[in-house]
């Protein structure tokens, strides 16, 4: 029997070092660039695996209609992503069909049907990424540009910037709200006179309160952009702007052909890092006004999260989907045009 068996073992053994011994001449005839991918393959798995889990399981929560405290799930596949797109999942929370009605055409959205939650959701969303984002990069912007030249006392005004987006999001929220608050609110009155928002319940008004939010969050981040600039302004070459001055080029000019060129990569990184976050707006809101008030994507997931798990985890995976096509978009933008 011993016999038997010995000289299978010994195949075995054979076959495993034959293998070992052609990995090992696959792996040492690897070029450099297919070296770096095979050490760099376990990161990629870790980072893939921590990424990627929590969004396969968000999708799996969501072919479920959970009812909080009512027993257990149950599967329903895409019943939750058909109501949340043509059915009746606003009724979940009625206080959010008041934004942009006027958005649809003839009762329907011009691209899909979209019930009025998640209109509402995508409309107060992308109007307050559009608008923040813009206003942010543009003040921004501007900051950098003055911080990036010589003058006395740079360093106090560098730091005195920094100081609106140091305040945590709930007391900057408070403070709005209490500058906008109709008892103890001094701006309210005056901006109610030029009709730049509502008379009464300025923050039960959807249109006010998301100008309030947007304008709070361009105070509070615009000093962000603007230090994300000032070190894409204070990594281009002087020899530059010395050699330009030198051939006779106005300021314009240099800005024109030497700064906004070479700052552009800078500015799309910080572009993208700061849509990314506009679009995940929630803490604003929910100091200044109400979720039902200003419905965000992020709002409504929260909101229906006390009473529809299923439907919170299909907008949960919706509003990641969005996010994640921005991201891709922008990143094939910045491939095409050779910044990364």
């Amino acid at each position: 029997m011993a016999a038997e068996t010995q000289p299978d073992a010994t195949t075995r053994e054979s076959r495993k070092s034959g293998a070992l011994v052609t990995l090992t001449r696959r792996i040492e005839n690897l070029g450099e660039t297919g070296f770096a991918y095979l050490l760099l393959t376990p990161v990629f798995v870790l980072l893939g695996t921590v990424a990627l889990y929590p969004l396969l399981r968000t999708f799996e929560l969501s072919l479920y209609q959970n009812l909080v405290g009512l027993g257990e799930a149950e599967f329903v596949g895409i019943e939750n992503y058909v109501s949340l797109f043509t059915g009746d999942a606003n009724r979940w929370l009625p206080g959010s069909t008041t934004f942009l009605p006027g958005v649809s055409v003839n009762g329907t959205f011009p691209f899909v049907h979209l019930n009025g939650l998640l209109r509402s959701a995508l409309a107060v969303t992308l109007i307050f990424t559009l608008v923040s984002v813009f206003f942010e990069t543009l003040i921004g912007f501007g900051q950098a540009l003055v911080l990036d030249q010589d003058f006395r006392g740079r360093g106090w005004v560098r730091a005195a910037i920094i100081i609106p987006w140091a305040i945590p999001i709930v007391i900057q929220g408070m403070i709005f709200f209490l500058m906008f608050h109709p008892q103890t609110g001094f701006l309210t009155e005056i901006l109610a006179q030029w009709g730049i928002v509502a008379q009464t319940n300025t923050l039960n008004d959807t249109a006010s309160s998301l100008l309030i939010i947007t304008v709070g969050d361009i105070w509070k981040t615009s000093a962000f952009m603007a230090l994300l600039i000032l070190a894409g302004l204070q990594s281009i070459d002087r020899g530059l702007y010395d050699v330009a001055e030198v051939a006779g080029a106005t300021r314009w000019q240099r800005f024109k052909l030497i700064t906004f060129p070479l700052i552009l990569p800078t500015l799309g990184i910080a572009i993208l890092f700061r849509t990314i976050q506009a679009m995940r707006i929630y803490g604003l809101i929910d100091s200044v006004s109400s979720c039902t008030v200003v419905p965000s994507l992020s709002c409504m997931v929260v909101e229906t999260f006390n009473t529809q798990r299923g439907l919170s985890a299909a907008l949960a995976f919706v509003t990641a989907a969005i996010i994640g096509v921005v991201v891709m978009v922008v990143i094939y933008q910045q491939y095409k045009s050779g910044d990364i």
